[in-house]
C-alpha cells in the first residue's frame, strides 16, 4: 500500500542493489523514491498495521473451545466469547485485519 512507501528518508532500510530499477525495486516489494539524494532510494516498506477483532458473523466463528466452556476459560485461552445463537461456537478465535 502507498502509505506503507511514507518513510521518513533517514529511517530508510535499503531493500536493493546499487542501481536497481525502480520497477524491479518495486517487483521484489520494496517501495522506490528517487527524490532525496544519500539514502536509499529502494527501501523496506513500513509493516502493515494489523488488530485482532471478533467476528460479527456468528456463522463464520472457528471453535476455539469444547462445549461447556466458562466465558472466562476461553478468554484465558485467548479467544472471543458470545453465547448466542444456538448452534454456533460461543468460544471462537479472532479474525486479524488490516488498519
Amino acid at each position: 500500500a502507498k502509505c506503507q512507501c511514507k518513510v521518513v528518508p533517514k529511517q530508510r532500510t535499503n531493500c536493493g542493489y546499487p542501481g536497481i530499477s525502480a520497477a524491479e525495486c518495486k517487483k521484489i516489494g520494496c517501495c522506490f523514491n528517487a527524490s532525496v539524494p544519500s539514502v536509499p532510494w529502494c527501501y523496506n516498506p513500513k509493516q502493515k498495521k494489523v488488530r485482532k477483532v471478533c467476528p460479527n458473523d456468528p456463522y463464520t466463528r472457528i471453535n476455539c473451545g469444547h462445549p461447556g466452556i466458562k466465558p472466562r476459560d476461553c478468554i484465558r485461552k485467548g479467544c472471543c466469547f458470545r453465547a448466542h445463537p444456538a448452534g454456533v461456537p460461543w468460544c471462537f478465535y479472532h479474525r486479524t485485519v488490516e488498519e
